[in-house]
Formats: structure tokens, sequence, C-alpha cells
């Protein structure tokens, strides 16, 4: 059933997208009553493609809305996402608003069961990390009703409004400083990219970037889970034994390219001279490693900030619908570990 408006989806739209009563639809969704199990099959069908959630606060409040604000985003435990969530805080601290945390682990279907459980309290609005979803979850946001602000990346489509950095950009203005640092023979390493597609896009503008020059990455390797610095270690050991003639390692975060630095340093390595060493994400707390690695910054505070300033203008004004897009401009930090053009 196509929708044109911005309402939200009721039992009646279920009801007449499934041909059966809307007392039908209640029942299946509460999982009561005696209802057959190819009528349940269907409605549940249609639900799931439509995107409606059950309210369950109906009847509760008058206003059909909770002051609260849902925040999905893959992890705590990596660095980047409790910066956005102290820019989203910051941004709502003068506002009725609170963020409620839900967290995905990088998972389509655990971000379709957090997404799905956060709808069905009505908050009065959305921030969630990334633009690729599954499709129930794409359908759930669109026929949400509310504010919906998709944050961290702008290469793609977004649902509503969207806030973040062109990761694909980001690669390129890396790859044309390395190259400008005089710098030839590339590794890359990084985290495995299916599920992380910020990192997928960085690594494919950075190649871009290097091809238009003739340059193309002598190797490359990829992990998945266990300490981030000890995963770099190892991985810059292992690459180096293969191909002894690099001079730059570019790593997909931080702090993996903390545990090259450190190792290499080990090793007595001239940096920057023999070797040159990137990461991303521009994290503080590595500032006081033995040399500061060069790095970008992601723009994490100041996302948030955009973000939830977005759901709180929509909120206060609930007739402005126009989405936004913001596009912010990360910097380069050559640090100790890249040569400067």
């Amino acid at each position: 059933m196509a929708r044109s408006d911005n309402r939200p989806l009721t039992l009646r739209d279920v009801s007449e997208a499934s041909g059966v009563s809307e007392m039908t639809v209640s029942r299946v969704l509460r999982n009561r009553g005696d209802v057959s199990a190819a009528t349940r099959e269907r409605v549940l069908e249609k639900a799931k493609e439509l995107g409606y959630v059950p309210n369950k606060i109906a009847g509760a409040l008058a206003s059909q809305r909770v002051n609260l604000v849902a925040v999905i985003i893959p992890s705590m435990s990596n660095m980047v996402f409790p910066e956005v969530m102290t820019g989203i805080s910051q941004a709502l601290d003068d506002t009725p608003l609170q963020p409620v945390v839900g967290l995905t682990d990088y998972s389509r279907e655990k971000e379709e069961k957090v997404l799905y459980e956060m709808l069905s309290w009505r908050p009065s609005g959305v921030i969630i990390a990334g633009l690729e979803h599954s499709e129930a979850s794409q359908a759930m946001l669109k026929a949400s009703g509310i504010p919906v602000v998709e944050i961290m990346d702008v290469d793609g489509t977004p649902v509503d409004s969207v806030v973040g950095i062109s990761h694909r950009r980001a690669g390129q203005k890396m790859a044309e400083a390395i190259l400008k640092g005089g710098y030839q023979n590339i590794g890359f390493l990084g985290t495995k990219m299916p599920r992380d597609h910020r990192a997928r896009k960085r690594f494919e503008g950075f190649t871009e970037a290097l091809a238009k020059k003739g340059v193309e990455i002598m190797d490359r390797e990829f992990y998945s889970g266990g300490s981030a610095l000890a995963k770099g270690r190892e991985m810059t050991q292992a690459m180096l034994a293969r191909e002894p003639e690099l001079d730059f390692l570019y790593y997909s975060n931080d702090l993996i390219g903390a545990g090259g630095l450190l190792y290499l340093l080990e090793q007595g390595v001239d940096i920057p001279g023999r070797m040159g060493l990137a990461g991303f994400n521009g994290v503080s707390l590595l500032k006081g490693l033995p040399r500061e690695l060069a790095t970008m910054d992601a723009c994490r505070k100041e996302i948030g900030i955009k973000a939830a300033e977005i759901i709180a203008r929509r909120v206060e004004n609930p007739d402005r619908t126009e989405p936004e897009r913001i596009v912010l401009e990360p910097t380069i930090s050559y640090g100790d570990t890249l040569r400067r053009p």
C-alpha cells in the first residue's frame, strides 16, 4: 500500500492491507484470541511490510508521544560512539527530551529488534547510526511518523534527515596526503568490512584515489574481535614479514594503528622516514603515545549535536517536516607519523 502522507500507521492500515478486521489485527499483534495460522501469518507479513509497530502507550498519554529520543548505535565499547552520545546529550540538555540508547552490535537483525521495541514506546524522534538497514527497519523508520536522523555517514540515501561525513571522501583525502608525502608502497590494515560499512567506504575511496595516480595497495589484512591494540601489532608484524618493501601502513582505525606504531617503535623503525602510518577517528586518548599517530577527525561530537538539534527543532515545530542534510568535513592531523607535503 503506497502512502504519501506523513502520519503514523494505524491498525486500520494493517487491516486494509491484510483484508481482515482491526480487531483481528489487534489479536494477532497481541498474540491473543483464536486466529487461524494463515490469517496470523498474513497479518504479520503485512504489518512487517508496512513497517507497523504496535503502540505500547496507546490510551495512556494524550499526546501519544513520550519525551524520549531513541538513539540506536552499534556499540558503546567503541570509542567513537561515547563522543557522539556526549554531543546528543549536550544538545538536548535545555529541552524536555532525553536520549535512550539501544545497541545493535553491528547486526542488522539486532538493529531491527531494537528499533521495533523502541518505536513501540512512541519516542519523539530517532537517531540511528548508518544508512544501511534491513528492509523491515527501513519500513519501520519510514512509517514511524516521527523525525528520523541517520548519523555518521552521508554516502547513500537517507530515510529522512542525515548528519555525518563522506567516508569515501575521507579515504580519498588520506590517500592524497600519503602520496603527497612521497610514499608509494602502501599496505592497508582494518576490520572485516561486510558489517562495517563506513570502513568499507573509506577503503573504496582510498583505493580509488590511489588508482587515479597509478598506485595499487601492495598488501591488505583484516581482523575481527579481540584487542585492537594487540591485533594492530600482530597484523603489522605479519604484513611486514610478507612485504618488507612497504613504506606506509594505513589503518582503518586509530586503535589498531596505535598497536602498529608501538610495534614499529620497538623494532627501531624510522618513523615517518622509513615508514609512515595513519589511522582514522582522531581518538584523543592516544595523544599520550611516544609518537602522535596521523589520523583524521570524524567530527563525532559535532555529529551528535547537529542530529539532536534537528530532532529538537522538529519536535518544537511539528509542521516542519523538510529533511535536513548536514555534511561535515573531517580534517587530517599529520601528527608525527606522516610526512607533510
